[in-house]
């Protein structure tokens, strides 16, 4: 990265350095900020906080929605979370909460990432006596079609969903068939709190997924159980909800404290 004027070394405020605080300053916030923000909450020369977005936009840190003169994360930035995420707080942290979920419902369970427009799966348990699943870890399935992936890009705001799935190509054809239909299947995600997915993985297999997000609100992965279709009548998996969600409020704990 080239030196900015306003921000050299010299100055105090090395360009690296500035271009960090740009981008920690965005992560803690729900949305796509304005420039003149950055300038005024970093003290910096609003000229440099333009050329140094341009210059992690041009590396994809940095998204520009040029119709609200705002900015907001890239998918390299969510990729780069991505990766310490699974390396290994999540999965050790993950671990033992995804064990003690299994004890309580005696079904399979797993933690999943985003990456781009896919969910890997971190960490897997099977429920003794319940057959092998596809989520084994390592596997990435596409983020639209799964439980996991919908409760995660749910909580993402709605233009960094939208420059994940910049059409309906994106959708490989599969499950949700237009942009629109995602929307929809996001936004009643989101006002139930958890995810759904019913046989679009594996028939006859559904599963239901609560995101875990960071203080700032960002989805940091998803918890999920699985389950065979057959015989599990609403009441049953209104008990799996709640408590895919209890769990998932307890590994938020150990994440992020509070």
């Amino acid at each position: 990265m080239l030196d900015t004027p306003g921000v050299s070394s010299s100055a105090g405020a090395p360009t690296v350095g500035a271009a960090l605080r740009i981008l920690s300053f965005m992560a803690a916030q729900q949305g796509p900020v304005a420039a003149a923000t950055l300038a005024r909450a970093l003290d910096l020369p609003r000229s440099s906080v333009y050329r140094l977005l341009g210059e992690l936009a041009e590396h994809g840190f940095v998204l520009h929605f040029p119709e609200a003169r705002r900015y907001g994360l890239g998918i390299a930035a969510f990729e780069l979370s991505s990766g310490y995420v699974r390396q290994e707080p999540v999965t050790r942290l993950g671990r033992p909460v995804l064990a003690a979920l299994v004890d309580r419902v005696g079904e399979s369970a797993h933690l999943a990432v985003l990456v781009g427009r896919e969910v890997v799966y971190l960490v897997e348990e099977r429920a003794p006596r319940r057959p092998a699943l596809v989520t084994d870890v390592g596997v990435r399935l596409p983020a639209h079609l799964t439980a996991s992936g919908r409760a995660l890009l749910a909580e993402l705001p709605r233009e960094q969903v939208r420059a994940l799935f910049p059409d309906a190509a994106a959708l490989d054809g599969r499950g949700a068939t237009t942009l629109r239909h995602l929307r929809a299947e996001l936004v009643r995600t989101r006002q139930r709190g958890f995810a759904v997915e019913d046989g679009e993985i594996t028939a006859g297999f559904a599963s239901v997924a609560v995101a875990v997000t960071d203080r700032a609100g960002w989805p940091v992965a998803s918890l999920a159980v699985t389950f065979e279709s057959s015989g599990v009548d609403d009441g049953r998996r209104a008990e799996l909800v709640t408590a895919v969600r209890r769990y998932a409020g307890e590994l938020r704990r150990r994440l992020v404290g509070g």
